[in-house]
């Protein structure tokens, strides 16, 4: 108990500090976003922004999280080998962050999908190298196959839902806080400590991105970087220390990137578009066309993702048949939310 007390304070302090360090240098990364010329125009039907607007605030994000990392690295002695994944997680979020800066760089044309998934691919490779995968499925290479496919999935899935001011941040701090509450007990401290510093990164960032007049978007470094870093967090601890189904308690963690991310690809296949080519089809801007202001609808989700961020946990507590109930209601009410929204006519 005494040494979960003091790890807390770590916790803590890693949060301060990652905050700090984002809020204070977010302005700063604004400014000279601004000097160079770095802005998002909206510049296609597939924007929803009206003025252009610094990017690149996923620099900010990305040096807050590993000037957090490197400080808890020299501040601390743990024994040697503890925090060896860090290193991993580190050299992943470096590759995906560089994609993200080429991409953001070279709007509005950018990277192309292949050369995104070649690098984010790579990033996921280190995190396999350092055995940051998924461990409860066998054989071997079928688990590092999924363990790709995973980190890719979800590094996308956080740039899809990147749309609306806040959505994509509040989704990253809801999560990063829920695999800590998680995994706090099991004290997988690599774990802890990037979740702690990851989310007061993000919520350092929150305040400029949700700003009227101070205004900047993370853009796909930012994104990109907080899928990569959740996904990777994921693959990091134990959740079925009380049945068989508690393992799959990050697809309730992360359910709100996740189902944008499958309804938006359904929907454009179902219109005979590629899956990979950008739409105004998210759930968010569905909401939006109903009539829910933008802000509310962040609130919203953020509060359905602190819901299945509790969800996730008590499937990790409960005996197998309530957390296979828990799985089942869950399932039924996206299915029921997805047709409701998919009657939503949008105009491009």
């Amino acid at each position: 108990m005494d040494v979960l007390l003091t790890n807390w304070k770590l916790y803590l302090a890693a949060v301060g500090l990652a905050f700090g360090v984002s809020a204070l240098l977010t302005p700063l990364v604004r400014a000279a976003a601004l000097r160079f010329g770095w802005i998002d125009a909206p510049s296609s039907a597939v924007k929803t922004h009206k003025v252009p607007t610094p990017s690149l605030g996923g620099v900010a994000i990305y040096l807050a999280y590993v000037a957090t990392l490197l400080a808890l690295r020299y501040w601390t002695r743990f024994p040697t080998g503890t925090l060896r994944s860090l290193r991993g997680l580190l050299v992943g979020a470096t590759i995906v962050f560089l994609c993200g800066i080429i991409d953001d760089l070279r709007k509005p044309k950018g990277l192309g999908v292949r050369a995104k998934f070649a690098m984010q691919g790579a990033a996921a490779v280190f995190l396999v190298a350092w055995d940051i995968r998924i461990h409860f499925i066998r054989p071997a290479p079928v688990a590092y196959a999924l363990s790709l496919l995973w980190v890719v999935g979800i590094t996308n899935a956080f740039n899809i839902i990147d749309i609306m001011d806040g959505l994509s941040a509040s989704q990253a701090i809801v999560a990063a806080l829920s695999f800590l509450m998680i995994s706090l007990p099991s004290e997988e401290l690599y774990v802890n400590f990037a979740s702690a510093a990851l989310g007061g990164a993000a919520l350092g960032f929150l305040p400029w991105n949700l700003s009227s007049k101070r205004k900047i978007f993370m853009g796909d470094s930012g994104s990109m970087l907080l899928g990569f870093l959740l996904a990777g967090i994921s693959m990091g601890t134990h959740y079925s220390g009380r049945n068989n189904v508690g393992v799959y308690a990050p697809l309730f963690i992360l359910l709100v990137p996740m189902f944008d991310t499958f309804f938006v690809m359904y929907l454009r296949i179902r219109k005979g578009q590629s899956p990979f080519l950008g739409s105004k089809d998210h759930f968010a801007l569905r909401l939006e066309k109903i009539g829910y202001p933008r802000g509310r609808i962040v609130f919203m989700a953020a509060a359905a993702a602190g819901f299945l961020g509790f969800c996730a946990f008590l499937v990790t507590q409960l005996s197998l048949w309530w957390a296979l109930g828990i799985y089942a209601v869950v399932l039924a009410e996206i299915l029921l939310l997805s047709q409701a929204l998919a009657k939503v006519v949008m105009h491009d």
